[in-house]
């Protein structure tokens, strides 16, 4: 079982609600959604009830609490360093070469008359 799995599965069973755990764990709802549907192939058993009332059903109490001891004893996660905003322009394709304007007629090409 991966552990970012089975911490998305603890935040859906303390809020109860998919869009609020996907907006305190910071990732899109339907990757929350597919996170848990493998982990139900996995174990082999729904864990989850969705509907009016999202609830936990026995199989998913089981592994919340196994789930809550594999993340208690896992390492903290790496922390990704950002990378510095901006970066080289590149309006130019080549020496001598304008960037295309969009609405304006391509440089040194003649246009079309009618």
């Amino acid at each position: 079982m991966n552990i970012t799995q089975l911490r998305n599965f603890v935040m859906v069973a303390e809020e109860l609600h998919f869009p609020r755990a996907a907006e305190r764990l910071g990732i899109p709802l339907a990757s929350l959604y597919s996170s848990i549907e493998k982990l139900e192939e996995e174990v082999g058993h729904p864990i989850i009830t969705r509907g009016k009332n999202t609830t936990v059903t026995r199989a998913g109490n089981v592994l919340l609490e196994e789930a809550r001891e594999r993340i208690a004893a896992a390492p903290e996660p790496a922390v990704q360093k950002k990378a510095p905003a901006g970066g080289k322009a590149k309006a130019n394709k080549g020496k001598g070469r304008a960037p295309a304007v969009k609405g304006q007629p391509k440089p040194y090409k003649k246009r079309q008359g009618r």
